[in-house]
């Protein structure tokens, strides 16, 4: 085998897996709401008042996402197959923003806080973006014998839909509960900026 050949092999082998993994990436979008005080802890009376209403309750900060699918169904004999099976998808990270300049020192206090917060939501978006990764992985090439018109396929990938979003759902909630808890870093984060500046 001639250098040159080998060395395309090399590339092609190398560069096919990498084009694969980058060929969608999630879109992700912050949006603020407005928070008011001179304190941390007027800041955080404020999140109270003005953060994301979860149900009732108010959170610091929050993360949402949007999913689309590009899928194809193919008949292969008497199987339906999934082809083609592409995500969109949009994560947004909600966050609290100051609405005016804040004293220096709490300012830095500030700082501290809100970067401690924005690196717990970006836990959350990995998690998101990796249930989508799973479902990828899963539903394309995706079969379903004796089904033609393609419809069993569908009600069993909803099924296995369903399962690996209750997956990320409860990794959501055991993060959480952890990252909240007695000497959890957000509870950390915030009795730091309350009793800060």
């Amino acid at each position: 085998m001639k250098a040159g050949l080998v060395r395309w092999l090399l590339v092609a082998c190398i560069v096919q897996p990498v084009a694969a993994r980058a060929e969608w990436q999630p879109i992700e979008e912050v949006r603020t709401y407005a928070v008011t005080g001179s304190s941390g802890a007027a800041l955080y009376d404020s999140i109270g008042e003005n953060g994301p209403d979860l149900g009732g309750s108010r959170a610091v900060a929050h993360t949402t996402f949007k999913l689309t699918w590009t899928r194809k169904y193919e008949r292969r004999g008497n199987a339906c197959v999934i082809a083609v099976a592409r995500p969109k998808l949009i994560i947004t990270y909600t966050l609290p923003k100051p609405a005016g300049k804040l004293p220096a020192a709490t300012a830095a206090s500030w700082a501290t806080f809100i970067a401690g917060i924005e690196t717990h939501e970006r836990v959350h978006g990995d998690y998101i973006e990796q249930m989508v990764r799973d479902i990828e992985a899963m539903s394309l090439g995706f079969s379903a014998d004796n089904d033609p018109d393609c419809r069993k396929i569908r009600i069993e990938l909803r099924k296995r839909l369903g399962e690996l979003s209750a997956r990320q759902r409860q990794q959501g909630r055991d993060f959480d509960k952890a990252e909240m808890s007695e000497g959890g870093n957000i509870r950390r984060l915030v009795l730091q900026l309350v009793n800060g500046p």
